[in-house]
């Protein structure tokens, strides 16, 4: 103020110039006070729970109006707008289904299958009484409750069963492709083959696939006596509750073959359940059981452990064979223990 004086020649100027500069004063003053306020209202705005991302509050206690959309981001609370939180269920499920039908078109994309793989509907809530098939008895077999032998599930839901025996072949890929297709299967597994690595089919146990009996040594169990094949069965079943921490209810005799003594060891054991097959796959071709060759509900199908010392390809290669067929027929691949 009093250079502006000192540097004007006449007091009347002088006089103006100093009423300009209380008023430009008191105008400063006012805005200083102005700005606090509006920080004021800003910092307490910010501390109310419904002022959220633009949102305004309503209601009672609640007089202040939307925030406006273009004001400085960094002031606005990094929390979800309201609206996610009462997001219409249905069409959260709707998206949760597009999602999961986009991620099995890129795995069947990614592992070349010619279609993308059914999803098997739920299991029936009510479980079918599994008993043997005809022919497929032993003498005494309703007597002595001996575990029912079959080779199909009684179903009417187009859905087949994927076993897979033995456990020599160990490739990481395979269950890769399994885990990302999210495909259920069931092993049946001997110890003499996967003793020198267990931890394998433990990766595999952790994505919920069911490790059951195939024998300690895998012999022709009919040879033996009741005894041999008692240590063979109950064997198998100690290797498995050791390794994987449960004792199977399922119990597949090498080859398909067995008798009496079979049947009453693998009772002795704790089994359950004698699931044979319907159909076999391989890398190159199908085996079936049935005269007209054809796939039916609740079909079992078998294959092996198997790598390209034994066929003409890989495991992979086995699977993508498998699903090209099952899918294009109409079935979906279903978990076996859901159904028993």
């Amino acid at each position: 103020m009093q250079l502006v004086v000192q540097n004007d020649k006449s007091p009347r100027n002088g006089a103006a110039v100093v009423k300009r500069g209380q008023w430009t004063a008191r105008r400063s003053r006012v805005r200083g006070v102005i700005a606090v306020l509006a920080l004021a209202a800003v910092a307490s705005g910010c501390a109310q729970p419904g002022a959220v991302g633009g949102a305004g509050r309503s209601g009672a206690g609640g007089g202040s109006e939307a925030a406006d959309p273009s004001a400085d981001a960094s002031r606005q609370p990094l929390k979800a707008p309201p609206a996610a939180a009462t997001a219409d269920p249905q069409a959260k499920k709707l998206q949760s289904a597009r999602e999961a039908h986009a991620a099995r078109v890129a795995a069947a994309r990614r592992w070349r299958l010619d279609r993308v793989p059914l999803v098997a509907p739920p299991a029936p809530a009510e479980k079918v009484k599994i008993t043997t098939r005809d022919g497929f008895e032993v003498d005494g077999h309703e007597e002595l409750g001996l575990p029912p032998v079959f080779t199909t599930v009684p179903t009417k839901q187009r859905v087949v069963f994927l076993t897979i025996d033995d456990g020599a072949e160990k490739d990481p890929t395979f269950l890769r492709m399994m885990n990302d297709l999210q495909l259920p299967y069931t092993a049946f597994l001997s110890d003499y083959l996967i003793k020198d690595d267990y931890r394998y089919f433990r990766r595999m146990q952790r994505e919920g696939v069911a490790l059951n009996n195939h024998t300690l040594h895998h012999r022709y169990l009919p040879a033996l006596s009741y005894r041999g094949q008692q240590q063979e069965i109950c064997g198998m079943q100690e290797v498995v509750e050791e390794q994987y921490g449960r004792r199977p209810l399922l119990f597949r005799p090498p080859y398909g073959n067995y008798d009496r003594n079979t049947l009453r060891a693998a009772k002795s054991c704790g089994i359950e359940y004698v699931p044979l097959w319907n159909e076999e796959v391989f890398v190159d071709h199908w085996e079936y059981r049935e005269w007209d060759r054809k796939i039916r509900p609740g079909d079992i199908v078998l294959s092996h452990f198997r790598g390209r010392e034994d066929w003409k390809g890989t495991m992979p290669d086995m699977i993508r064979r498998f699903l090209d067929k099952v899918t294009a027929e109409g079935y979906a691949v279903a978990r076996l223990e859901d159904y028993l």
